[in-house]
């Protein structure tokens, strides 16, 4: 018998024509939102300049004028942080999309299997315990130790939660998904341990990292983390195939030829590899990795050829969506962009159980 978590809804296969036309029309909105940021802040830079700024930057002539400060906040503030929040957004989506296909539930989100209590913690264990030693080092070496203590933090915690659902070479989703909310719990006092024993600065630190934001972005750290990030993205359609045939059930899914574990396994890795890079650079920003695919299957149903690159999409289109918004609302401050995604994911969220309360898909 099939131990693995089913949607509330039964789901099947997707059929062999594919819809790819909400694809450039996602595309066009994600250029139009981009180049909105790129223009709209505390410095407001105006669109021909923007043009002008870009076109100079690759070499082409441009009928538009610029001066050398809108030329530094284009390039040196905004681009990197334009880049980064539509790679996080895009990461989050699609380990919210592995992770749905892989649950078979439209519920599931990449904090399940503790990515993202696993790297709030080792954070904060980074804030307690490394940073004062690297005190006196250029502050860059703090950002990165911190960036990459939340990965491998993340990724450990996935770890131990994978091991606890693997018995006799297989994994029982329905066991992660238990075990991650045990493992969430445990790290969730952890965190509130360290807090109790953490100084105020120390603290703040935590406090605005677990927020989430996309502010003090530059081309260093970017180029750290990026890559992660946009291997993650780039590898998660190679499972779309995969997770159309799991939507039928995992002995269907067998009987068709389906190397059920390794799926498994390429999923989890793929959505840690997304997500964990994500925080790591952004600090926690939730549900955008449950609302941008979720949002993606209602309009154009659950093929998972459609369902990722849609996804990776309208979640960078969110996260910059959001950021834009953070930004610009209490100009010259700055809201943690974690508040915003928050204020909007959590109705949304609400509004979802409601409408399957209603529907008759949960009890």
């Amino acid at each position: 018998m099939d131990t693995s978590l089913a949607a509330d809804r039964p789901v099947s296969a997707p059929s062999g024509r594919v819809r790819i036309a909400p694809i450039p029309t996602l595309a066009l909105l994600l250029a139009g939102v981009g180049f909105l940021s790129l223009a709209v802040g505390a410095v407001p830079v105006a669109p021909g300049q923007v043009a002008g700024v870009l076109l100079d930057r690759i070499g082409l002539d441009s009928p538009w004028a610029f001066e050398a400060t809108e030329q530094l906040v284009v390039l040196q503030i905004r681009l990197p942080r334009l880049i980064l929040g539509a790679l996080a957004g895009g990461g989050l989506a699609v380990s919210g999309a592995l992770m749905q296909g892989l649950f078979r539930n439209p519920l599931a989100d990449p904090g399940l299997v503790g990515v993202s209590s696993g790297a709030a913690l080792a954070a904060l264990l980074v804030l307690v315990v490394v940073a004062p030693v690297l005190t006196g080092l250029p502050t860059w070496i703090g950002a990165a130790a911190l960036s990459v203590g939340a990965f491998v933090g993340g990724a450990l915690t996935v770890g131990v939660v994978y091991r606890i659902a693997t018995r006799s070479g297989r994994t029982s989703v329905a066991t992660m998904l238990l075990a991650g909310i045990a493992v969430n719990a445990l790290a969730a006092a952890m965190v509130g341990l360290l807090v109790f024993s953490s100084d105020d600065q120390q603290l703040r630190d935590f406090t605005f990292w677990s927020l989430g934001s996309l502010s003090g972005t530059g081309w260093a750290g970017l180029a750290t983390g990026g890559g992660l990030l946009l291997a993650g993205i780039a590898a998660a359609p190679l499972l779309a195939r995969p997770l159309n045939t799991l939507l039928l059930g995992e002995a269907e899914a067998r009987h068709l030829g389906v190397d059920v574990e390794r799926v498994k396994i390429a999923a989890i890795a793929l959505a840690t590899l997304a997500a964990g890079s994500a925080v790591a650079l952004t600090g926690i920003i939730g549900f955008v990795g449950l609302v941008a695919p979720h949002l993606v299957r209602l309009a154009i149903g659950p093929d998972h050829r459609v369902l990722i690159p849609g996804s990776a999409l309208l979640g960078a289109i969110l996260l910059l969506g959001a950021d834009l918004v953070a930004r610009t609302v209490v100009t010259p401050a700055e809201l943690p962009i974690g508040i915003v995604t928050a204020l909007i994911g959590a109705p949304f969220f609400l509004w979802l159980l409601l409408r399957r309360s209603d529907m008759g898909w949960v009890g």
